[in-house]
């Protein structure tokens, strides 16, 4: 990557995402993504449903024979990290009120509790994972500066 790219690279707006993947039951799906993450409805049909999350496409498809939750996964800081997963960084101060938010639902049942990594240092981030009600891996992750995502 040349030195100008870098330097677009952190100067550019961050544009959304589109992630695409399987569900076990449409309504359960819709109800944890709109009454526990805030999400909105886009578009949707019988098989599956468009999801705004933090302004990303979310697309749940009805799959039960594809959908198992994972178990294992990486070895991040010392903890077992889902594998695979998806997820949203967002704000600091977002992700503190999302993490507090879903501590005071008491049918969070989390895969890796709210805390923070590399704190003081560059790169310093919240992170919290937790499944849907399919199995599927979410992560959440928090920066005090955007542009401090990539930085070691």
């Amino acid at each position: 990557m040349t030195q100008d790219n870098k330097n677009n690279e952190k100067s550019q707006k961050i544009s959304p995402f589109h992630y695409a993947f399987y569900v076990n039951d449409l309504a359960e799906t819709e109800a944890f993504y709109t009454e526990i993450l805030s999400a909105k409805i886009g578009r949707k049909s019988k098989t599956w449903v468009d999801f705004s999350l933090f302004g990303h496409q979310l697309s749940a498809h009805i799959n039960p024979n594809k959908v198992a939750r994972v178990q294992s996964g990486g070895n991040v800081d010392g903890k077992q990290v889902p594998m695979p997963h998806f997820g949203v960084i967002l704000q600091m101060d977002e992700w503190k009120a999302l993490a507090k938010s879903l501590d005071e639902d008491h049918t969070i049942d989390w895969v890796i509790e709210p805390h923070v990594r590399f704190e003081g240092q560059s790169g310093e981030q919240g992170t919290f994972f937790l499944y849907d009600p399919s199995g599927n891996a979410l992560e959440f992750k928090g920066f005090a500066d955007l542009n401090t995502i990539f930085e070691s």
